[in-house]
């Protein structure tokens, strides 16, 4: 003797309530005991899709091209460099990972010279002064935490001049 199929309750009964309860949630959640808001930042991250060709890539001085994308708690620079485009000592409050694309830098840094090569990292703590020339051309991708106001401001005159 066959099975008798079990009724199922409908559908959009079952989506209603789950629904219903949801609500009750997102209800209780703004409207119920207060809690003690969470810091909350200025702005929320946002997702971004960013191909380098639709990036602005600024002319700094005859020997230094870059673009950079700014996230929301970091900034992520692209840096052509011909050979011999020294970028002078300087420092900033913000932490900084330099990997080579392509190329070489010498880094001129905590009283020592340090070559990085293509494949390579530098990890620059914040407020640590250090100068840079690129040994052949390069490409280099820089890491900023918090991002640099100064080249969002384009107020990074050091850079706008070459120093030979």
């Amino acid at each position: 003797m066959p099975k008798a199929k079990a009724k199922k309750k409908p559908l959009r009964r079952g989506v209603k309530a789950k629904a219903d309860a949801m609500k009750a949630a997102r209800n209780h959640q703004h409207h119920g005991t207060p809690r003690k808001a969470a810091p909350r930042k200025a702005s929320a991250a946002k997702l971004q899709y960013v191909p380098w060709h639709m990036v602005q890539l600024e002319q700094l001085n005859p020997l230094l091209k870059r673009q950079f994308v700014v996230g929301q708690d970091l900034m992520l620079a692209r840096v052509l460099l011909k050979k011999g485009c020294i970028v002078p000592e300087h420092s900033h409050h913000n932490e900084q990972l330099t990997y080579v694309l392509e190329g070489a830098l010498k880094f001129w840094i905590d009283g020592r010279e340090i070559i990085v090569q293509e494949g390579e990292t530098l990890s620059i703590p914040p407020n640590m002064p250090h100068k840079a020339e690129a040994l052949m051309d390069t490409i280099d991708l820089d890491i900023f935490t918090p991002p640099r106001a100064d080249w969002i401001n384009k107020n990074d005159d050091y850079l706008r001049r070459q120093e030979r």
